[in-house]
């Protein structure tokens, strides 16, 4: 017998407000999946919203099924996918083809459709969604607009309470409305900073300041209506004169060149470039740990006195750990917003009512004064995005650069294992495997190496990001030639089982309950069948697992 998955209705109703975009109706569908618990099920989407609904927003919440923990979220197949087909430059013969088939097989959803019987359901009226960010570590912590400057003062306290002492020892109150450079006149409260020097200014990083900034991610960057509505606010704003502050790290990833070829058509890279976000590539970056390091003065500033740096981004996670070491909250927001936040360089801020910046005049700049309007973003799309683009760009997929086919490979069957690789290693896992498989032994006398607390992600338990000098992975790069410079990251490194043996559990704010509240993968080892907590070893959890296996 198959076991058939339990199938969660989801109902939409209505239509989205002004203003407000995709990625702030998917967070919202994680927080309510998340607590609804779809692990293991899958999610349909349906109801009367769906009618006013672009392919392009159906792709971002369905993209996001990982995050709201289902199997996998789907929409049925209506005129809005047929015109999707059309757009991105699909033979006719085939949006023929799926038409009929969908319509011949019971698959065709119009307004006349009757609701299926599902295992539960959930309803959401998009009218009552808000423009929102996720954060700071999980996908479902989502946070409206008009409340982040209060939700960021409350993580700060969590985050902030075991400071080291040598910095609560330098905190001080800056007066209300006094002359600060991130968009503040917030009320007085502990204020933490570091000097930092950039391209010869000095600069004050504090609790909250943005230092990463990134418009990227599968899931918000091949949307056409939020990368124009991002181009639109970079152009209002550098109309006014603003620009991203000059300690946010910024970069632009988009999901295809087809975007690229949209915001140049449309003048809007050139926007987006003047306010500091120009092309870096494309594919995984920020969202999967690719962020890449800071400046050294920025890096230092923090650890000088712990400060809590910010990340808002465009992507799909935002796992402790995962986006920047030296970054302990990330949220995830709206590309438009992601330009907004790098304006006004810190995420301590309420933006619904404070201003982003000045401009040429020294008048203050609001968010709603470069925020587009939905005909705006409208308008563009349908003078600017047509079926040859994308059959220009998808026709070529396979051609390559010259850099890529500029390098050399074997012409084999087979894939010729080379020992000096530390990207990719023949794995073991084969290795003395008979063709009856053995039992599976009983497990005595074993040793504890972790004990951890709740919402333990896949980010704790095999992370994608920075790899540690200092970390078993680390060393064992370093003992084979690999200078730190360019260890790249976990992610890249995956074809390397003795990479990724070494990166388990090696989150840097993973905390072992066993360690008294240390971050980091650390463990006790314990030499005996007598030995006691006072007789254990500190030790990278990998490192205590190779002795405990040589014992």
């Amino acid at each position: 017998s198959m076991l058939i998955p339990q199938v969660v209705g989801f109902e939409l109703k209505g239509k989205l407000t002004e203003g407000v975009t995709a990625t702030d109706l998917v967070l919202r569908v994680v927080e309510m999946l998340r607590a609804h618990g779809v692990v293991g099920k899958f999610v349909e989407f349906y109801g009367e919203g769906l009618h006013s609904m672009p392919l392009a927003d159906r792709a971002t919440i369905a993209n996001m099924s990982p995050e709201y923990g289902a199997t996998c979220g789907i929409f049925p197949i209506d005129q809005m996918a047929i015109d999707y087909l059309r757009l991105s430059g699909r033979e006719e013969s085939q949006i023929e083809l799926v038409e009929k088939y969908a319509k011949a097989q019971g698959l065709w959803h119009d307004a006349d459709t009757p609701a299926a019987t599902y295992s539960s359901k959930l309803e959401l009226d998009l009218s009552s969604v808000k423009p929102a960010l996720a954060g700071p570590n999980l996908p479902q912590q989502r946070i409206n607009l008009s409340d982040m400057h209060e939700k960021f003062g409350e993580t700060l306290e969590k985050m902030t309470k075991d400071r080291k002492s040598e910095v609560d020892g330098k905190v001080r109150f800056d007066q209300e409305g006094a002359q600060q450079e991130q968009a503040d006149r917030l009320y007085a409260k502990p204020n933490v900073f570091s000097d930092v020097n950039i391209d010869d200014k000095s600069h004050k990083l504090r609790d909250g300041s943005v230092v990463i900034a990134a418009i990227t991610s599968c899931t918000n960057t091949s949307n056409p209506a939020v990368m124009i509505g991002a181009g639109l606010v970079a152009k209002k704003a550098a109309a006014k004169g603003l620009k991203a502050k000059p300690w946010v790290k910024t970069s632009l990833a988009p999901g295809s060149k087809v975007v690229t070829d949209y915001l140049e058509k449309t003048k809007l890279m050139d926007e987006l470039e003047k306010t500091g976000f120009y092309l870096v590539g494309y594919g995984c970056t920020t969202c999967i740990g690719n962020s890449g390091p800071l400046l050294e003065s920025i890096e230092q500033g923090i650890k000088e006195n712990d400060l809590v740096a910010a990340a808002v981004l465009s992507g799909n996670r935002n796992f402790e750990g995962r986006i920047h070491s030296h970054v302990k909250a990330s949220y995830l927001a709206s590309p438009p917003l992601v330009v907004a936040y790098a304006l006004a360089g810190t995420v301590d801020i309420d933006l619904t009512t404070h201003p982003l910046g000045q401009d040429q005049d020294g008048n203050d700049v609001y968010l709603k004064d470069i925020w587009p309007t939905s005909d705006e973003i409208n308008e563009l799309i349908a003078n600017n995005i047509d079926a040859d683009m994308f059959r220009k760009n998808y026709g070529e997929v396979f051609d390559g650069s010259a850099a890529w086919n500029a390098i050399s490979s074997a012409d084999s069957q087979l894939y010729p294992w080379s020992e000096k690789s530390t990207y990719i290693k023949n794995p073991p896992f084969f290795d003395g495997m008979t063709m009856e498989p053995e039992g599976i032994p009983d497990i005595e006398g074993a040793r504890i190496l972790g004990l951890f607390g709740d919402s333990i992600t896949t980010d704790h338990i095999s992370p994608a990001g920075n790899i540690d000098a200092n970390s078993p992975a680390g060393k064992y790069l370093q003992e084979r030639g690999v200078m730190p410079a360019d260890f790249n990251s976990y992610g890249s490194r995956r074809g390397n089982d003795a990479v990724m043996t070494r990166d388990t559990f090696a989150n840097i704010r993973i905390k072992n309950q066993m360690m008294g509240g240390k971050e980091g993968g650390y463990t006790y080892y314990f030499k005996g069948d007598n030995a006691t907590l006072q007789d254990g070893e500190e030790m990278a959890i990998y490192d205590a697992a190779m002795k405990y296996k040589e014992d």
